[in-house]
């Protein structure tokens, strides 16, 4: 590290589809706020970021737009995106310093090149000095404080808004990996189609994603049966109404999506060479993400597959957190090969 990076801040970044969470080596998580972003049409000026947003979306008059610049782990809209990040840097670093931040975002690994480069040119553009990309899974089993420098199979299925990533991790890297665009947000549409297939009442998302948090069950051997009251919209009639509906209902409506990731898992694991999948039938799978807190998923995964399933401690800070602290890992990583390099040579 040269002398002015001394001065310089290092920031860990989950630039999540739903989330954005914003890491300071030192400090801790200083951000977490919706990744939402409303503006005035046809000129475009900002009139809220994160939290305020989120409560205009879908409420906003003419002359407003609520967006969610993220899309499936990826940047949909690329100046909305960049005005996000530079309002929340903003918000932790004065205009008037000096030293720009370098920056360590975690991104999924289903991303393409071109994507790759956007989230990159978006956060120079916020006013990073230096920005680097980790993939979501690594930098989550860092923040889960798994020890990934072992040579042993560790294994992470970080599941969010976007994107789900399972990969199996040893000697600080990612021997097997996957990623599919499935995650919270498919959670809520899947809740969303059932009630209006079933009871012809139209809910929005932020209604769907209660439902999940607070009666959502993958589990079918669960006995507790909660009950919740909502409100939509009648899809024959057109006139508001309420409706009482169950976490069994919730759970049959989570059953497609939830499957898919149980599907992707047994594949990862199909894939893991023996000695590492040894490793992980004692030590057991990590869960991170929002998707890590749905009831019962745990011991559903655990089931299906045999392997002792673990929910991460913080689980939604878990990439911001691990992309923040990459910093200080990678350099001592650097330090240990050079000592090799210098026997080698």
């Amino acid at each position: 590290m040269g002398f002015f990076d001394s001065f310089s801040t290092d920031i860990g970044i989950d630039l999540g589809t739903c989330n954005t969470l914003v890491y300071v080596r030192g400090k801790g998580i200083v951000i977490n706020e919706p990744s939402v972003v409303a503006v005035e049409r046809g000129t475009n000026v900002v009139v809220a970021v994160g939290s305020a947003a989120k409560q205009m979306l879908w409420k906003t008059p003419d002359n407003i737009t609520a967006i969610r610049p993220l899309k499936d782990g990826v940047i949909a809209d690329m100046d909305t995106t960049e005005k996000m990040i530079k309002f929340f840097i903003q918000k932790i670093i004065p205009r008037h310093r000096i030293f720009k931040p370098r920056m360590k975002i975690g991104i999924p690994s289903c991303i393409t090149e071109v994507e790759r480069r956007a989230v990159i040119e978006a956060a120079l553009k916020a006013g990073a000095k230096e920005v680097d990309v980790i993939q979501e899974s690594l930098a989550a089993a860092i923040g889960a404080k798994i020890p990934i420098h072992e040579p042993a199979g560790h294994m992470i299925c970080d599941i969010g808004g976007g994107t789900t990533e399972i990969s199996v991790i040893s000697l600080n890297g990612m021997v097997v990996t996957s990623a599919i665009r499935l995650g919270g947000d498919e959670f809520d549409e899947a809740i969303m189609k059932h009630v209006r297939a079933s009871h012809n009442l139209i809910i929005g998302q932020q209604t769907a994603e209660k439902l999940k948090i607070e009666i959502g069950n993958a589990n079918p051997v669960e006995k507790t049966i909660g009950k919740m009251g909502i409100s939509g919209t009648d899809s024959i009639t057109g006139l508001p109404r309420r409706l009482e509906i169950d976490s069994v209902e919730v759970r049959e409506a989570l059953k497609d999506p939830v499957t898919q990731i149980l599907d992707e898992i047994k594949s990862v694991l199909g894939s893991t060479p023996p000695e590492l999948a040894a490793d992980i039938v004692e030590r057991g799978i990590v869960l991170t993400g929002g998707g890590a807190l749905l009831k019962g998923f745990d011991k559903l995964i655990s089931k299906e597959t045999g392997v002792p399933v673990i929910v991460a401690e913080d689980p939604l800070n878990c990439v911001a957190v691990g992309a923040g602290e990459a910093f200080e890992l990678y350099k001592e990583i650097s330090s240990d090969r050079s000592i090799y390099d210098n026997l080698n040579s």
